[in-house]
């Protein structure tokens, strides 16, 4: 998926000259080390990138700044390797305004127990420098990121891969433009929202357009692109006839192209990396987009249905963060549809009238061309198919009028007992945690939408870290929630974002 951008994160260390030349010089080296030897690792997903051993606040100020310039800079990585007065660090810290990670390590793993003397003391302070230098950030209210362990430990390393991803996502949410095509579901609450704040708070854009505008660029699709795109989805997925005519149903097909190559190319040109649509409101357009819509969410872009401009946001974000992560399982739109309430067979049907992201299906995925009661257009073409098993994560941002708040909910995706060979659309089916009857009180009552940007390949403490850095609240709904600590964290909650 494309940013734009070569994101590197830079590694900066922190010292004082007290402990003269010799002491500085082991400081460089052993930070060298740990920049070379996270590169060579494989687990990070992004480059590091050495910087200059920082002592003086000039110097500090400067780097900081020099980060703040440099567009492929995604963030800053903090290392006290020795003590590092943390007065020195103020000026930078108030101008440095990207991702901040404390990465609060040592260079030894294990405390030379034969040899350690005073010298070695007070070249390996991390312990007291990384203190010095916590106290500050917190005392700024700087959000940052806290990762503590020996830095050739896999798993401290996974840690740091993982804070990298939600840097670019916040990195990347100033670069989100959502565009929407006519307006929100008549009468709906939850797919509102003030769009102004949204661009204050996140650095989204979301413009709206009349729907024959992006109509038009479906009617100009050549017919000879229409075709070799149709063929494509031929080779690719199962057709799935049902007794339709092959010419007729291949119609249909055809009509999903022609929307998928018009709506990318509007798009493109106006720079737009997330849509809405609303079946409400089609225009001229023959089909709810569905097919296309489902194929442009697996090239990267958000989505969102009935105007959702928030849920589209966040889907983009979403895969984003999650984009080269290894066996990637998938991220996409949802919506809840119906419960399965058999004691010990629990469960919400996750779908949506179309539009669900073949990134997440499970197995073979087919086309169909089947009625839609909404819109009032001919049948469309989409794709359908079930979605894979695991742990995943439901995101739903919402507006409460006077602040955002972003609620994440840890479900485990399974299998459906028996197949639903009369529901055409693509479909998950989970178990919000830690049991249906509290995850899904829990998310009613913290306001959460029945749309969700879902995925399989994120967690929700980089959700949580994202939603802090925005300063937005965050709720979290797992397995370790009960809901009279869940009305309690509401409440405090209310009083703190007030």
């Amino acid at each position: 998926m494309k940013t734009g951008r070569n994101y590197k994160f830079w590694f900066c260390t922190g010292s004082q000259d007290l402990y003269g030349d010799e002491c500085l010089k082991k400081v460089a080296e052993h930070s060298r080390i740990i920049v070379e030897e996270l590169n060579k690792s494989g687990v990070l997903p992004f480059e590091v990138v050495w910087k200059p051993t920082l002592i003086t606040n000039e110097l500090i100020r400067k780097t900081f700044n020099e980060a703040n310039a440099d567009e492929d800079c995604a963030g800053v990585i903090t290392w006290m390797h020795t003590f590092s007065p943390a007065k020195s660090w103020i000026l930078g810290l108030k101008e440095y305004r990207k991702p901040l990670c404390h990465f609060h390590t040592q260079f030894n793993e294990e405390i030379p127990y034969d040899t350690i003397d005073m010298d070695f003391m007070n070249e390996n302070q991390s312990a007291h420098g990384g203190r010095e230098y916590g106290h500050i950030v917190t005392r700024m209210g700087i959000e940052r990121k806290v990762i503590v362990g020996h830095w050739a430990d896999q798993k401290v390393q996974e840690r740091l891969a993982s804070w990298m991803r939600t840097a670019i996502g916040i990195m990347e949410s100033s670069h989100i433009r959502v565009c929407r095509i006519a307006d929100n579901m008549r009468n709906v609450a939850v797919t509102e929202g003030d769009k102004v704040e949204a661009q204050i708070k996140f650095g989204w854009e979301i413009d709206a357009y009349p729907v024959n505008e992006i109509a038009q660029y479906v009617q100009d699709v050549q017919k000879g692109d229409i075709d070799v795109l149709v063929e494509e989805y031929y080779s690719k997925y199962d057709i799935l006839l049902e007794d339709r005519d092959p010419e007729e149903f291949r119609r249909h097909v055809e009509v999903q192209a022609g929307i998928e190559i018009g709506f990318q190319k509007f798009l493109e040109e106006k720079n737009y990396q997330a849509i809405v649509t609303h079946f409400g409101d089609l225009g001229s357009l023959k089909q709810l987009p569905g097919l296309a819509i489902q194929r442009l969410m697996e090239k990267g872009y958000g989505f969102g249905g009935e105007g959702d401009w928030k849920t589209a946001a966040m889907v983009r974000l979403m895969k984003i963060m999650a984009a080269g992560v290894k066996d990637a399982k998938g991220t996409s739109f949802m919506e809840d549809y119906t419960y399965n309430l058999v004691p010990g067979k629990e469960g919400i049907l996750q779908a949506h009238m179309l539009e669900v992201c073949p990134s997440v299906a499970d197995g073979k995925i087919g086309i169909k061309v089947c009625p839609l009661s909404m819109g009032d257009r001919e049948d469309p073409a989409r794709l359908v198919f079930t979605s894979k098993t695991g742990s995943a994560i439901a995101a739903s941002l919402v507006d409460l009028g006077n602040r955002f708040r972003l609620i994440i909910n840890d479900v485990e995706c399974k299998k459906v007992e028996k197949p639903m060979p009369k529901l055409p659309v693509g479909t998950a089916f989970w178990t919000p945690k830690p049991d249906l009857a509290t995850g899904a009180e829990a998310w009613i009552l913290a306001g959460g939408a029945h749309h969700t940007a879902f995925s399989y390949d994120l967690t929700a403490e980089q959700m949580g870290d994202w939603a802090n850095a925005m300063g937005i609240e965050a709720v979290y709904i797992d397995q370790d929630t009960t809901i009279r600590n869940f009305k309690n964290e509401l409440r405090w909650n209310s009083m703190f974002y007030r």
